[in-house]
């Protein structure tokens, strides 16, 4: 059964698909009445919007799906895989478009109505920006990177409509149709940088780079909820499937605890951490037994095995808890 979440972002996807498609008519029509390449270029662009945001929907119905015997992770990495698909798709598109502006400044056409044109384009640019930064604002709180990557989308089409808008009026007061080439020229700079940018992003999370974000909020968690029990925490990893995370991470007990009390005290931790995630977290923790040289650094009070007295409490920071060590060696302790 799908959560709320996922339900939500479909709606949302599903509002984004729509609105593409009307936006796109509008910018055709505002082509066949003006001529103008730089129109033209924005209306192709949104063609990408419609194919993206068609795409987005899929991949977000997708990895609501449960896990299965072939997914044991589920199926929200799709989720990336639809962002970078998009970031390559405007890539793309800005390579045509640069290319049909060169052309035309070679051979420049006389534009038409470009009042009207520039009323049309107004409306798109007001639609694509309250849009975009609603899917980007919703996208970050349902922790959503297809539907993020969408209105990122739509806000760079926003920008490029502005840019767009702006030569209009200088072809309009200068007569100089050199200047509609030349925007086009600029707005496929513009949207081959954003391009690029997304399937960076895309490519780094399907490859599992961590969110430093995400780990700093995890971090921060552990630190404001620490137990005196949590003798260690290291060799924390992260990875990020859609909205879910999987956290694995080393986790150092009193060694005297028996294996009862240790499965216990697992439970508070995960239940700890899942507490301050809106998304879904999967926790595997490897318990490991304190050895004497912790005890320096571990505030247990009225350890029956205590072999030094406590000394300070190592704050539990990215730089060290990444590590597969525990915060006693002398190598934490340096950088710290």
């Amino acid at each position: 059964m799908q959560s709320n979440k996922n339900r939500r972002k479909q709606r949302l996807i599903l509002l984004s698909f729509a609105v593409s498609i009307v936006l796109t008519v509008i910018k055709f029509f505002a082509y066949y009445i003006t001529a103008s390449n730089a129109v033209l270029s924005d209306a192709l662009e949104s063609i990408i919007n419609v194919i993206g945001s068609g795409f987005a929907f899929y991949s977000i119905r997708l990895a609501a799906q449960p896990k299965d015997h072939n997914h044991p992770y589920g199926h929200g990495k799709i989720e990336f895989f639809s962002a970078g698909f998009e970031g390559a798709l405007i890539s793309i598109a800005a390579i045509f478009i640069g290319y049909g502006a060169i052309v035309r400044l070679l051979n420049p056409v006389e534009l038409e109505a470009l009042g009207t044109g520039s009323v049309l384009i107004v409306a798109t640019l007001v639609v694509n920006l309250l849009l975009g930064q609603f899917l980007v604002r919703e996208g970050k709180q349902l922790n959503s990177m297809a539907l993020e990557a969408d209105g990122k989308h739509l806000l760079s089409d926003s920008l490029s409509s502005g840019l767009l808008l702006l030569s209009l009026l200088l072809v309009w007061a200068s007569g100089e149709v050199w200047i509609d080439s030349v925007a086009s020229l600029v707005f496929a700079g513009v949207i081959g940088y954003n391009g690029i940018r997304i399937v960076r992003g895309a490519a780094a999370r399907l490859m599992d780079e961590q969110d430093a974000e995400v780990v700093e909020a995890l971090l921060t968690t552990l630190n404001n909820n620490r137990k005196p029990y949590w003798v260690d925490v290291h060799n924390l990893r992260v990875q990020q499937y859609g909205p879910d995370l999987h956290l694995d991470c080393h986790l150092t007990w009193p060694f005297y605890w028996d294996l009862k009390k240790v499965h216990e005290h697992v439970g508070e931790f995960e239940r700890i951490l899942k507490a301050d995630y809106e998304g879904e977290m999967e926790i595997f923790v490897h318990s490991d037994p304190c050895l004497p040289a912790c005890c320096p650094f571990c505030p247990l009070t009225n350890c029956p095995e205590r072999a030094h007295a406590f000394e300070q409490l190592i704050p539990w920071k990215l730089a060290n808890v990444s590590q597969n060590q525990k915060l006693h060696t002398n190598q934490h302790l340096g950088s710290l």
